[in-house]
């Protein structure tokens, strides 16, 4: 899933949908999920791969803010190449095998809540300095900073009219 980081100029780029749709497919999506699997998710994550990812613009660099609890800062991956910043965890195979008392891995009765591999790439484009970018991650929650090129700043001054 690649998403882009840049700024777009109002609602017109982005097709309206009605909310009955969305709602339809919301529904639908977590009925499926409810025949499908023993614990339906209720569209939270519907896919696996995929972390939530806030994102915002200032002046003079855009924000990033990546929910991944349970992870060392260690195990996650990041990488700007050419145009694409990517963000990634790769998880250990698990041994599936029960514990001798009858119980799942480690002893746990049921797992729900599961380190993932996930993978989420997005465009970069010419406004941002990828030799600046910066990261720190404090719990579970990775943030970027994303400094815009000298160029790109967004200038603000008055002109006096004559």
């Amino acid at each position: 899933m690649t998403t882009n980081i840049m700024k777009r100029n109002g609602a017109a780029n982005t097709p309206a949908r009605p909310a009955t749709t969305w709602v339809d497919q919301l529904l639908q999506d977590n009925l499926i999920q409810f025949f499908t699997m023993d614990f339906p998710s209720f569209g939270l994550m519907n896919n696996p791969s995929t972390v939530p990812v806030n994102l915002k613009e200032t002046d003079k660099t855009f924000e990033m803010e990546i929910v991944v609890p349970g992870l060392q800062k260690e195990d996650i991956k990041l990488q700007a190449t050419n145009d694409l910043l990517t963000i990634s965890y790769e998880s250990e195979p698990k041994n599936e095998e029960n514990s001798g008392n009858g119980n799942s891995e480690e002893g746990w009765l049921r797992k729900e809540y599961r380190l993932e591999s996930f993978s989420r790439s997005f465009t970069l484009d010419d406004t941002v300095d990828v030799n600046k970018i910066s990261a720190a991650y404090e719990q579970g929650v990775l943030k970027l900073t994303l400094p815009k090129k000298e160029h790109a700043h967004k200038i603000s001054k008055n002109i006096e009219i004559k």
